[in-house]
């Protein structure tokens, strides 16, 4: 195989493998270029020369009953040809960098340039040995509610993803998207439940806001009878996020390509005004975040008979949160946190590192 796409859906039990048998998986030149296409989709934060926009083709499609019972071989999972990390893209953001990035984004808010912008970080930690597979298994025990799903291409390296965010899936004419925003960490007898004792803060509304205005006005000019149902609380490993979910049907004129250029990135991993605020990460912000806060998945795909999922074409494209790239020495985990101008530094750094135990739980398990 040159390149597969191992995931799970949320709340489902059965696996998925989609693997590209021979040449390299296809690099597209934008999100429209989607249009038609069908395969699994492995989308970088900003469509560059070295994080381009890939295409895993569907020669191979096959299904578990579930994560225990999926297989690789060992020489799809050796990270001997994975693409190394450059000199720029080890940095890593400490305590000390992380302030100083938090200083410059936030006097971007403080003057008026933006309402919202969104700060990333990336932390290293040493590989132990476990295997990839083993590391996609534990993440299907331990979260239940998200996608789960292992990557690897030649471009982009291998990436273990574990994401609460739909970014837009659907089958037939039945699409969605949901705005999710706003974050807080369960703690003590609220991780027995689903986070409906949260009592959310005004700065974390109006962040979900953001995203869920900027969603509809996208919408309106590629969908028909749009609803828009929240927000509500969900819960996402031991966190809990606000979300409202937006179904809709799409104009005969419009592909899903289309929907992507205009959606990604969406404020919930950006910012606002979006242009403004997308330029400002890429110029400002210490860690590129390669394919973190890009979005993977199956498009158009056809499942094989016999799937419990179904066999009409599907869509499932999900933002890649919570997430981490795999290389023989080292893994390197990404988190975010939105901005807005009564944001606390400490506070959002808190939030960073309640998003980064997601990944480190899987590798201390």
């Amino acid at each position: 195989m040159t390149g597969f796409a191992l995931y799970r859906l949320p709340y489902e039990k059965e696996v998925t493998l989609v693997a590209q048998a021979e040449d390299e998986p296809l690099e597209l030149p934008s999100y429209e270029a989607l249009n038609g296409q069908t395969g699994f989709v492995v989308a970088p934060f900003s469509i560059s020369d070295t994080c381009p926009l890939v295409l895993i083709r569907p020669d191979i499609i096959q299904a578990y009953p579930s994560y225990r019972e999926c297989v690789l071989k060992r020489n799809d999972l050796s990270l001997a040809e994975k693409r190394p990390f450059s000199a720029r893209e080890t940095t890593f953001l400490n305590r000390d960098t992380y302030s100083d990035d938090f200083k410059r984004f936030f006097a971007g808010l403080s003057d008026g340039r933006f309402s919202k912008l969104v700060l990333s970080r990336c932390a290293e930690q040493e590989a132990d040995g476990d295997e990839p597979l083993t590391l996609f298994q534990r993440a299907c025990e331990m979260y239940p509610r998200m996608f789960i799903s292992l990557v690897y291409t030649p471009q982009s390296g291998m990436w273990l993803t574990a994401t609460p965010e739909i970014l837009l899936e659907g089958v037939d004419n039945q699409w969605r998207t949901i705005a999710l925003a706003g974050t807080m960490k369960l703690r003590d007898e609220d991780l027995n439940g689903e986070g409906e004792h949260a009592t959310w803060s005004t700065k974390n509304i109006q962040e979900q806001r953001y995203v869920a205005t900027y969603l509809r006005d996208c919408l309106e000019q590629f969908a028909t009878d749009i609803c828009e149902e929240g927000p509500r609380t969900v819960r996402a490993a031991n966190l809990v996020h606000l979300r409202s979910d937006f179904t809709f049907g799409l104009l005969e004129s419009a592909g899903v390509g289309d929907v992507l250029q205009r959606l990604h990135p969406t404020p919930a991993v950006c910012g606002l005004p979006k242009q403004a605020t997308y330029e400002f990460i890429l110029e400002n912000e210490h860690t590129p975040r390669l394919y973190y806060s890009g979005f993977m998945g199956p498009l158009n795909l056809r499942l094989p008979e016999g799937c419990l999922l179904g066999k009409k074409p599907q869509t499932h494209l999900f933002v890649s949160l919570r997430c981490m790239q795999i290389t023989d020495s080292q893994y390197r985990m990404f988190a975010g946190g939105g901005l807005l101008k009564d944001s606390i530094e400490e506070q959002e750094w808190q939030e960073t590192e309640a998003k980064l135990e997601t990944m480190r739980r899987v590798l201390t398990e």
